[in-house]
Formats: structure tokens, sequence, C-alpha cells
């Protein structure tokens, strides 16, 4: 199996970037087009990016401001039963993220796009988080 992990700090509470990490309307302002779903253990989340990706996945992990993670239910076959989150450290300069995506079956071009996409996402977080920047979906890579 193959991971991808990437760590960033961001200048807000963990309170904040909790709520941006699990609420669907701050998801839609970083990640999604529009998704549902609550920070609630085995409850269901859609994350819907375009009509052909229209993807669900239930909460498998979590603890408010601690940590969230999401198992994959429907999706492509790349990221069919592998499982993301973040976990959140105070710091002295505001919340450490540790994030993490686990369980790929092959290391291919999926897994390297995907890496590198999240990693343009966690910083589009960031950006939301302690600068108030919406990125439009049409320009989210």
């Amino acid at each position: 199996m193959f991971s991808i992990y990437h760590d960033l700090v961001i200048k807000v509470s963990k309170e904040k970037v909790f709520d941006a990490i699990t609420n669907p309307t701050h998801l839609n302002n970083w990640w999604t087009l529009k998704s549902s779903g609550k920070p609630i253990l085995n409850s269901e989340y859609n994350l819907n990016f375009t009509d052909e990706y229209n993807w669900f996945c239930k909460v498998s992990k979590v603890e408010k401001n601690k940590y969230f993670y999401l198992s994959m239910t429907v999706s492509s076959e790349d990221w069919q039963s592998t499982t993301f989150g973040f976990e959140l450290k105070e710091t002295q300069n505001g919340t450490l993220v540790k994030f993490s995506h686990l369980g790929w079956k092959k290391c291919n071009s999926e897994f390297r796009n995907s890496s590198f996409c999240w990693a343009i996402l966690l910083n589009n977080l960031k950006r939301y988080l302690e600068k108030g920047d919406i990125i439009p979906f049409e320009e989210r890579n």
C-alpha cells in the first residue's frame, strides 16, 4: 500500500481548522463544488466535484478539534477504499495540520497527481483560513 503525507502550519486556532475541514459550507470554499455531512462517527459525507465525480465516504475517526478521517465508499477505482484525514496540533504559531491519505493500492499517475493536488488544496485551505481567500471552484486544480 502507498500513502500521501503533508504537514503545514495554519495561523488560526484548532477550532477554526476543524470547522473548515468538517463543515460543508467551508469545504465548498476551498475544496468541493458542493458537499454535505456531519462530523459524527460513521456518518456519511457527499463530496461532489462534478456529475462524474460525485463521491461518498464515511467518517471513520473523529474527535472534535483533534482529528477527522474519512473512508471512501463511492469514488474512482484508485480512491476506493482509501482513507484520508487530518490531525490537529496546537503550536505557538497556530495549528499544525498533519494530513494523510492512506491505502492506495498502486503508485500510479492518479496517486502522484492526487498527492500534488492535495498539496495545492491544503495551501488553499491555509489561504482560506488565514486570509479569507476563496478560489472559485473552476479555478482550483
